[in-house]
């Protein structure tokens, strides 16, 4: 399979802040595995060089492109800004990747295929066939513990809704009002999915093995954990509002 099965050119978009020893290793390997897709690195001005080893690549290699920002404003915002940069081309999907390795970028081209019967599909941890390693044990639980969270709470039956690595089509992304998602960090997976659920498309899970990082540390921490928290609350409680006045509206 490569990027012909989806529908359209691809764009893989790849936010980095210190992603030095990691970003051009995953180029190569994306470009190996799938190599008629497009390639947006997202550099938030990381001070370790990140940016401008993204420069060589793309300097290199016409499929890689960079966008440079200025200062680290989050995951989400960074996502955002390469979604933008997708809407202005011709891409008919837009996937999320990250740096560090964790996603395998072998396992794009299932994600890609699933485009096929599906608007969005995530590469997921926790359906069959789908692996973590190298993971401690108290992030593992963690992960697992926030996707059992968020499922109960908006009522979805997404295994793995904090997955990161997952390919929209481009119609997903055109009609979701983008410029009211703020939410950053894990919780933006969450925000993203939950939406495109609510506006009626198409959510599928492909299995993937999700591999710990063996350079540089993670972006989590307790600021985003919080947050993820707290939305999903509201959101669910949103959702259980609605509800209600449905109801109401059902016997009126």
């Amino acid at each position: 399979m490569t990027g012909a099965d989806a529908p359209g050119p691809v764009l893989v978009v790849i936010p980095t802040y210190n992603e030095r020893d990691n970003i051009r290793p995953i180029v190569d390997r994306l470009l190996t595995a799938v190599p008629d897709v497009n390639v947006l690195i997202v550099d938030d001005g990381s001070p370790d060089g990140t940016g401008a080893i993204a420069d060589e690549l793309a300097a290199a290699d016409p499929r890689v492109h960079v966008l440079h920002r200025t200062a680290k404003n989050g995951l989400g915002a960074a996502y955002l800004a390469g979604f933008a940069r997708a809407l202005d081309g011709d891409y008919g999907a837009i996937v999320e990747m990250d740096a560090d390795g964790s996603h395998a970028p072998e396992d794009l081209p299932r994600l890609l295929a699933a485009l096929k019967d599906a608007d969005l599909v995530l590469g997921s941890r926790y359906v069959p066939g789908g692996r973590v390693r190298n993971w401690p044990a108290h992030r593992y639980a963690l992960s697992k513990g926030a996707n059992l969270y968020a499922r109960v709470a908006l009522g979805v039956p997404i295994r793995d809704i904090t997955a990161g690595f997952r390919a929209f089509r481009r119609q997903v992304l055109e009609e979701l009002d983008l410029s009211a998602v703020q939410s950053q960090g894990y919780c933006f997976q969450i925000d993203m999915a939950w939406r495109a659920v609510q506006a009626g498309f198409r959510v599928a899970e492909v299995p993937i093995t999700f591999t710990e990082r063996e350079h540089g540390t993670s972006k989590m921490d307790r600021a985003v954990m919080v947050e993820a928290f707290w939305r999903v609350a509201a959101w669910g409680a949103e959702r259980l509002l609605n509800r209600r006045r449905a109801r109401r509206g059902v016997r009126t």
